[in-house]
C-alpha cells in the first residue's frame, strides 16, 4: 500500500499584478494608465507585504513614483536637453523596471 501525502499549497492568484504591469506598459497615453494602476495598487490590502505579490506591488508603486518624480523634476527643468534627457532616462528606467517585474511574476520570483 502506498502512502500519498496531500500538501496544501498556497496559491497566490497573480492576475491583478500582471493586469496592472500590462496597465504600467501604456504610459505613454498620457500616463493615464500608470495612475490608475497606482490607485488600484494602493487599494490591494490582501496581500502580506513579504509575500511575491507583496514585493510585485511595492516594486510598482516605487516604479511609478520614481517615474512621477523624473518626470516631474524633468518638467520643471529650463534647460531643454537636460529636460529631454530626464524624460528619456524616465521612460527607459521605467520601461526596465516594468519588463523586469513583469517577467519576475510570471515566473514566481519576487523583486
Amino acid at each position: 500500500m502506498t502512502g500519498t501525502t496531500s500538501h496544501a499549497i498556497h496559491a497566490e492568484d497573480r492576475s491583478i499584478g500582471h493586469f496592472l504591469y500590462a496597465l504600467m506598459c501604456a504610459f505613454p497615453l498620457f500616463l493615464l494608465p500608470v495612475l490608475l494602476s497606482l490607485a488600484i495598487n494602493l487599494n490591494q490590502k490582501q496581500f502580506e507585504a513579504d509575500s511575491v505579490m507583496g514585493r510585485h506591488l511595492r516594486w510598482q508603486r516605487h516604479s511609478i513614483l520614481g517615474l512621477l518624480a523624473l518626470f516631474a523634476i524633468g518638467y520643471g527643468t529650463s534647460i531643454v536637453w537636460l529636460s529631454m534627457a530626464l524624460f528619456a532616462l524616465g521612460v527607459i528606467w521605467f520601461s526596465y523596471r516594468v519588463f523586469k517585474g513583469w517577467i519576475s511574476l510570471a515566473d514566481g520570483i519576487a523583486v
